[in-house]
């Protein structure tokens, strides 16, 4: 595995911040030149360290701020189901994060809907539609204390 040294860190915990800071405003955040700073981006980039840039949308304004922690099990499971429920996962919009779980369910699913009906409706007609669905539960976020991606480095 490749060591990261400190400009490496600083550079990854500048753009994690903010992915539309320039070459040059990093360098000079870095105490850098832009070409050492642009070379060592494409690297990160290259190596898998920065996986891709986006942006953080406000779901309330996009009516999609209806947040449920879904936990979902599978009356039976083998390779090939779970197989196909990632994949089945992967296509559905709605379901903006999907976790293979340890302990009492197979799979934990963030749901982020315009509201409880929309939420009904994807339970009924989408995950309502697997064959080998043993049972799920559902919590409802209520407040958002804390949504943070960036990782400490």
């Amino acid at each position: 595995m490749e060591t990261l040294d400190k400009y490496d860190l600083e550079i990854l915990r500048l753009l994690q911040e903010n992915a539309r800071l320039t070459v040059k405003e990093v360098a000079s955040r870095v105490n850098l030149s832009t070409t050492p700073v642009f070379e060592r981006i494409k690297r990160l980039e290259r190596n898998g360290y920065i996986k891709r840039y986006v942006a953080l949308l406000d779901a309330q304004k996009l009516n999609r701020g209806f947040v449920v922690y879904c936990c979902v099990k599978l009356s039976r499971l083998n390779r090939e189901i779970a197989l196909n429920f990632v994949e089945m996962m992967k296509k559905v919009p709605q379901v903006s994060e999907c976790y293979n779980i340890s302990g009492e369910y197979d799979y934990m699913l963030k749901i982020m809907a315009p509201d409880m009906k929309s939420y009904q409706e994807f339970v009924l007609n989408t995950l309502g539609s697997i064959d080998n669905l043993g049972s799920l539960t559902s919590m409802f976020v209520m407040e958002e204390i804390k949504n943070s991606f960036e990782l400490t480095l």
